[in-house]
């Protein structure tokens, strides 16, 4: 039974409303003022409210504004004189109401739509699934479904969007919730544990085996196990768990009698599994084992009216773990966080929050003070997970766009710091370029001067093995010291400009651009770091990397 508040300055139809409601069990109060609801919603009291009068008159809107504050938020239901469906759903959008009701009252619509909505909000308070987007009301539904049967469920979507979460959904509404929740990470472990980690060891199974352990089947008998980065575990262990899933026994590593256990499997990935079957990496069988039933977590990109509902969710959670007063964000700051892409997507936004209220308590959040990564609209540097290639192409070539190449490179790698990958591809993305000539303007052979911040790391063919003395020849003007190789225990000769010439590669560019930098500030590589718009321990790097003698 739930208490529902229901505006009654509208009279007649209050008073339809209120017995419709009274007639399924509810409490219902007729309320004119928002003081008559605030301090009475909160608890373990299913709640909702139904307007009578406009959305945007000034006392329901205060009342709605009461329902908003709680997350997750209760139902809000209005009633409107336009009857057609479209109308009505426009009104609810506008007003972010759950429902809108044509008077009329029917009796029998504002029941079904009213219990539908308190079914909702409590598998919100019961999950923690907190948004109001239809992609998040499809999950729900989904959990709704899902949760009381056995069968195997497979969670798909990027990473951070939580898909966890919504695999403890699945256990808390399911007849195992009183038995164990067990999230194992198959990306975590190396393939010579995660056997073990999985199935358990007899004692003496291998060396270091001093005692007998149970695995993760063992110990989620009867509850729920989420093995989550599936598409990383290794076809051996692949080929064990689909025997496991289908007749539900297994022996442990060094065991010699079988282990029957009751285990509901949820599986999780954030590449595409179809993929990965036609390339070979993952068994076709357990796939279809596994996608028995599917639910796809959407990226917080793709639905960013949630982003206002999770901030105020992290801000409260936060506040009270760390004991912080925090005032919230200026309107010019949340509209930063709705236009960002959130590549990270929760996860990132969580931590965000964190952040922001530990390090500025009592203090409203202005543009100025989100990380400027976030504050540009910065385009992430690290490709989502089921774009990232996963098999070389050819003798050290990586598929993909050239810029997907240099990104990708240069994080695995170089493995250098993010804010300096940041700034050389700010340098890359915006540096100025003259283009080869073309046949109508220059022969096939004459060389390219080109402006040294556009050649620093731009993308293409890198070469590990560059001599140092490979760059290309000086050009006739040049100083006479250039001529030859330099040898160890002299400095590089200084260049008169950048030359490309036919057939050499970017690392060979690179190599003299950051020579020239180095003759025009006299070796200071702070300062040559800068003028490059590059970090100081990447040009560091690039120096023990191509062997400059300065």
């Amino acid at each position: 039974m739930a208490r529902v508040f229901v505006d009654g300055r509208a009279v007649e139809d209050a008073i339809a409303v209120r017995a419709a409601v009274q007639a399924d069990g509810h409490e219902v109060e007729l309320v004119e003022s928002v003081r008559e609801i605030e301090g009475r919603l909160g608890g373990a009291a299913d709640v909702a409210l139904i307007l009578t009068s406009a959305p945007d008159e000034r006392r329901a809107a205060a009342m709605r504004g009461l329902f908003e504050a709680e997350i997750p938020r209760p139902p809000v239901l209005g009633l409107t004189t336009d009857t057609s469906s479209d109308a009505r759903r426009r009104l609810a959008q506008s007003f972010d109401l759950d429902e809108a009701l044509s008077v009329p009252v029917d009796p029998d619509e504002i029941r079904v739509v009213l219990k539908a909505q308190l079914d909702r909000y409590d598998l919100q308070r019961q999950t923690g699934i907190v948004g109001r987007t239809e992609a998040v009301r499809e999950i729900l539904e989904r959990v709704h479904l899902i949760a009381p049967v056995m069968s195997t469920v497979l969670l798909t979507g990027e990473s951070g969007t939580g898909k966890e979460l919504v695999a403890r959904a699945f256990h808390r509404l399911s007849p195992r919730r009183g038995r164990a929740f067990i999230a194992v990470n198959c990306a975590a472990l190396p393939e010579s544990l995660l056997e073990s980690e999985l199935f358990g060891h007899e004692k003496g199974a291998f060396t270091g085996a001093t005692s007998l352990r149970r695995g993760m089947f063992e110990l989620a008998d009867g509850g729920t196990l989420l093995l989550d980065e599936i598409a990383e575990m290794p076809p051996p262990t692949q080929t064990r768990l689909l025997r496991i899933l289908e007749s539900r026994r297994f022996m442990r590593v060094g065991g010699d009698h079988e282990i029957r256990v009751s285990v509901r499997v949820v599986a999780a990935t954030n590449r595409d599994l179809r993929q990965a079957v036609e390339t070979g990496e993952f068994r076709r069988d357990l796939y279809y084992r596994l996608n028995v039933l599917s639910v796809h977590v959407p990226p917080l990109r793709e639905r960013r009216k949630d982003i206002p509902v999770l901030i105020r969710r992290f801000i409260s959670e936060f506040s009270r773990q760390h004991d912080r007063e925090f005032r919230g964000l200026a309107p010019e700051a949340l509209q930063i966080l709705l236009d960002y892409d959130w590549p990270g997507n929760i996860r990132e936004l969580r931590n965000l929050i964190e952040s922001m209220v530990v390090l500025a308590p009592g203090a409203v959040i202005r543009p100025e003070d989100i990380p400027p990564e976030i504050r540009s609209g910065g385009v992430s540097l690290v490709p989502a997970p089921e774009l990232m290639p996963r098999r070389e192409t050819g003798a050290g070539h990586i598929a993909g766009s050239p810029q997907l190449e240099f990104v990708f490179r240069t994080l695995v790698d170089l493995k250098v710091d993010i804010e300096d990958l940041k700034r050389e591809f700010e340098a890359y993305k915006t540096g100025v370029r003259r283009l080869p000539p073309g046949p109508d303007r220059a022969g096939a052979g004459d060389a390219v001067e080109i402006d040294i911040t556009d050649t620093l790391d731009a993308p293409g063919p890198r070469s590990d093995s560059t001599d140092a003395g490979a760059a290309a020849e000086p050009s006739p003007d040049a100083d006479p010291l250039g001529a030859g190789p330099a040898s160890p225990h002299e400095h590089e000769p200084a260049p008169d400009g950048i030359v490309i010439e036919p057939g050499m590669t970017m690392a060979e560019i690179e190599r003299q651009a950051i020579i020239a930098m180095l003759h025009k500030v006299g070796g200071n590589r702070r300062r040559a770091a800068e003028e490059l718009e590059i970090g100081e321990r990447t040009i560091y790097r690039k120096i023990r990397k191509y062997g400059i003698d300065f």
